[in-house]
């Protein structure tokens, strides 16, 4: 598991439903394709260790690097409660993680949940995505306390050994946080995390993690779930908005319309068909989409990470194509209110200030239709121009 740069507050802003203005054209290469986490241990198939030395034999870009992780682990903690002061308390956690292949190993979504007698309750995720311009990955990070994501670490894997950087503040000070992974070959991968406040010169490690395999199945192990939030998902928990996408759960068939050329008066428009599989994360007060479509214009591959924030009781939402590997401008915020979901988020497009809107309506148990739209002005009017109805296929 990845902590945060902000562990130390426990509270351990990218994309929307589909698009983010950046990436809203972004067509990936045609042989990317959506696919559903394998099972390792079929007669035949190879251990996860053993697949991913095989999958770093035959392909040198880095995209399987993470490979190792898939699968059910116990995990065993330490984090050091004042870092960069000289202490040396630490504190102790013991629990377990999930690590599920998103577009076949070029992103993941690891899941965990840790206890400690003196220090309590962590539950978290990681996205993990691969840019394939870069050949490197950016690790992004989300405590359920505040379903936030934090900016990324981003490096790659050298010779086995995985070092991830980022620049943040610690007590009002600049610093750089580093994460290292190693014995990545082996059923007990080991995870350090270490700030820097002189420039790099010397790093402290202030978070440990030791890592055992229980199994290769991340498919079918189930996923950690918070016990509180399973004892009081109720109607207050319904009321607060946290399962307000329960509804979204499962494979779903997407006729989607695209305006070519937003915010120019055009009326040009292309048709795509495509499929989204979403599945449940902290019990379904996140959720993680998978999206594949084919169109006139080529191929679209993407991801949208959905988080609440129970101190607000919105949803952010966030976006990736699988072209860049990485989050796609500030996430759209908001809310259902009487079955009609309203996000909206400030960005820019051609250069210029816009506003954007994703609205959810129409929601049976077997469809739902979504829009995106482009204001200029201040959100006075907009104008649709990605129009998406959507069909269940099958629930998970």
């Amino acid at each position: 598991m990845t902590p945060t740069k902000t562990w130390i507050l426990y509270t351990f802003c990218a994309v929307g439903l589909f698009f983010g203005t950046s990436q809203i054209y972004a067509q990936p290469n045609s042989n990317n394709t959506l696919n559903q986490p394998q099972n390792p241990n079929a007669q035949g198939q190879k251990t996860a260790v053993e697949q991913n030395l095989s999958d770093n034999n035959k392909d040198n870009s880095g995209q399987n690097d993470f490979d190792f992780e898939v699968g059910s682990w116990k995990i065993h903690l330490k984090r050091r409660l004042h870092p960069l002061t000289g202490s040396n308390t630490w504190v102790e956690f013991d629990g377990s993680s999930v690590t599920r292949k998103v577009w076949d190993g070029r992103s993941q979504l690891e899941e965990f949940e840790t206890d400690s007698p003196t220090s309590g309750h962590i539950e978290g995720l990681t996205l993990r995505l691969f840019n394939p311009q870069s050949h490197q990955w950016s690790l992004y990070w989300a405590n359920s306390k505040d379903g936030t994501l934090v900016p990324p670490q981003i490096g790659e894997f050298k010779n086995g050994r995985g070092e991830f950087y980022a620049q943040d503040t610690l007590n009002g000070k600049s610093i750089f946080i580093r994460f290292v992974w190693t014995n990545t070959t082996t059923n007990m991968p080991h995870f350090e995390q270490s700030f820097s406040d002189d420039g790099g010169k010397t790093w402290e490690v202030n978070w440990i993690t030791d890592q055992t395999r229980v199994s290769d199945e991340a498919d079918k192990a189930p996923a950690p779930q918070n016990s509180e939030a399973l004892q009081t998902g109720s109607q207050s928990a319904i009321r607060d908005g946290q399962h307000d996408f329960d509804f979204y759960f499962g494979t779903w068939k997407t006729h989607l319309s695209r305006l070519v050329h937003p915010l120019t008066g055009s009326t040009n428009w292309v048709e795509f068909d495509g499929t989204i599989a979403t599945q449940k994360v902290w019990n379904g007060r996140a959720n993680l989409s998978e999206f594949e479509a084919e169109g006139p214009t080529g191929h679209i591959e993407g991801l949208t990470l959905r988080l609440y924030n129970p101190q607000t009781r919105q949803w952010s939402l966030y976006w990736a194509s699988s072209k860049a590997g990485i989050m796609g401008g500030p996430p759209q915020i908001g809310e259902f209110k009487d079955g009609y979901g309203e996000f909206i988020c400030q960005d820019t497009f051609k250069d210029r200030a816009i506003l954007i809107r994703y609205v959810w309506s129409e929601i049976t148990p077997d469809s739902a239709h979504f829009e995106q739209s482009y204001s200029d002005d201040g959100g006075k009017t907009w104008e649709a121009n990605w129009i998406s109805p959507v069909t269940r296929v099958k629930y998970f």
